[in-house]
């Protein structure tokens, strides 16, 4: 028998020290961003009553129209790659700050995280405590909120089909899933069951509830979707020019995949202009230029190249968002560059 164990780990050795460079070399590439950058939008200086739009990475977007200004997810700590799997994490007030000056965040009337996990909820509580935002989410959301000591009267839980008005802003709550992960089916709702104090492991900050969020202002409708998942139908008879669409983990995904993710996020609402979110390194912090996530998780290169091809054909424009600047998601944008 013990010839036998020698034997066969003296066989898996060559196996598993191919494993662990492979692991080391994809960690370290990613696709290069340069042959997307004429697709960025141009910077817009605020206007009052025009609707502008800042992207901080991930699915951190503020809308702001000069009289009400919210924010989904508002994730800066962005904790390291090592950390962030071998120990626990809690949010940077410091960066915090630091980023919400950036963007020249005063008072906010809402935060509002697409779903639980901690890429997109670390932060929000502490976001809305220093602008006085409402914390606005699933039960899980509100847990995280607890955890941190957030007041229940700055706290409001929403359910699918749930409306919230700020301002001249009109969001509906429509129920979607998380993409699909070695970590995460995609269709098990893992939730936050008591409050979560950090600092916690990353895993501990559950999917909760994932949205997908339809914006209405002053007529024209926008959709946040910030995960690369969804509900066959769940957007049927819904109507968005703009689609700002999480594409994290899309270049992973099978050709079906995606079209399906096409058909039923873009294709069904009818939008004009998709803008990917979520395609960024979130182990790097804000203080560095945004890079793509490694391949060993992702391949942005992969994505661009399919949804560029399926905007062509339907007829869609592919744009990216500046990274801190406004930009107007509505207006014409002049021909990108070839």
């Amino acid at each position: 028998m013990r010839r036998f164990l020698r034997w066969a780990g003296a066989a898996l050795l060559p196996g598993v020290l191919l494993a662990i460079v492979y692991v080391a070399v994809q960690i370290q590439r990613r696709p290069p961003l340069e042959p997307y950058r004429a697709l960025t939008l141009p910077e817009a200086a605020p206007a009052p009553g025009e609707l502008r739009v800042r992207f901080a990475g991930v699915s951190t977007l503020l809308f702001d129209d000069g009289e009400t200004a919210w924010m989904t997810d508002g994730f800066f700590s962005r904790p390291g790659l090592k950390q962030t799997f071998t120990s626990r994490i809690a949010p940077d007030a410091q960066v915090i700050e630091r980023e919400l000056q950036r963007l020249h965040v005063g008072k906010l009337a809402a935060v509002v995280p697409v779903h639980s996990h901690y890429d997109h909820a670390l932060d929000a509580p502490v976001v809305a405590q220093r602008s006085g935002a409402l914390l606005v989410g699933s039960a899980s959301t509100l847990n995280i909120g607890r955890g941190l000591g957030l007041r229940e009267s700055q706290m409001r839980e929403v359910r699918p089909g749930d409306t919230l008005r700020l301002g001249k802003f009109t969001i509906t709550f429509i129920e979607s899933r998380h993409s699909p992960t070695p970590l995460n089916d995609g269709v098990t709702r893992e939730t936050i069951d008591a409050p979560l104090t950090p600092p916690a492991r990353a895993t501990d900050w559950r999917t909760g509830s994932v949205w997908s969020l339809l914006v209405e202002h002053e007529g024209r409708r926008l959709l946040v979707q910030g995960s690369s998942g969804f509900v066959p139908g769940a957007l049927a008879g819904r109507r968005a020019d703009v689609v700002f669409l999480g594409v994290g983990t899309l270049g992973k995904k099978s050709d079906a995949y995606r079209a399906s993710y096409w058909n039923e996020v873009v294709k069904s609402v009818g939008a004009r202009r998709v803008i990917p979110v979520h395609w960024d390194d979130f182990w790097l912090p804000l203080s560095e230029p945004l890079q793509a996530m490694p391949l060993l998780f992702d391949d942005f290169g992969v994505s661009m190249t399919d949804l560029s091809r399926r905007a062509a054909q339907d007829g869609v424009e592919l744009r990216l968002p500046p990274t801190f600047l406004p930009f107007a998601p509505f207006a014409p944008a002049a021909p990108a560059a070839p």
